[in-house]
């Protein structure tokens, strides 16, 4: 589907999209996403009664972008440990390679309380309950399962954060930065093994 086919209301939440995660919300206006969406406010006021209405809207968008293909992934109950580790690795470094700047944008938001999270996606139920919860257990009974978990979120979206450093200091460029990337999709998997298995 080209812009010109998206509906006004696509128009908005992509338009909004941009400006929030470039600009955060307390530095977004709704005159710059009336612009960057090519209407005028009035009609952006219409479909989007409120800045908060519309940035809610974008942060459902984003967490079931950065969760939402992850979260059947570790709750399915057929697929071993090691199966669940590998696909979430693709998985989210698929997800990461075209959104870099989500992360930031998702914890800068939750920091700020922005956002209600809980009311998006609930966390403490889905991960707590979540079958690749006891896997680890039953694999590693003395470690706190959140340490796996964290360890892989960390080594997997922490890259994505130290880009504009690695590429402002010239220490790689885009290309070799989805090179390194690409590398981790297969080492990050194999380091969380090392330590499940030790």
């Amino acid at each position: 589907m080209s812009e010109t086919e998206l509906s006004t209301e696509d128009k908005i939440l992509l338009a909004a999209s941009k400006v929030f995660t470039q600009k955060g919300y307390s530095g977004t206006r709704t005159r710059d996403i009336a612009e960057e969406a090519g209407i005028n406010l009035a009609l952006l006021n219409y479909y989007f009664r409120t800045k908060e209405k519309l940035f809610e809207q974008v942060m459902k968008v984003k967490i079931v972008l950065l969760f939402g293909q992850i979260i059947p992934i570790v709750t399915n109950e057929k697929t071993s440990l090691e199966e669940k580790i590998d696909l979430a690795s693709v998985k989210y470094f698929e997800i990461l390679s075209k959104n870099p700047n989500l992360p930031i944008f998702i914890l800068s938001e939750i920091q700020k309380k922005t956002s209600d999270i809980k009311s998006i996606l609930p966390f403490e139920r889905v991960l707590n309950n979540s079958f690749i919860i006891q896997q680890i257990k039953e694999r590693k009974p003395d470690l706190n399962p959140f340490h796996i978990l964290l360890n892989f979120l960390s080594m997997t979206a922490f890259p994505f954060a130290m880009k504009p450093i690695l590429t402002s200091f010239d220490i790689m460029n885009d290309d070799e930065f989805q090179q390194f990337v690409e590398e981790r999709k297969t080492l990050v998997p194999a380091w969380i093994k090392i330590i499940l298995n030790n």
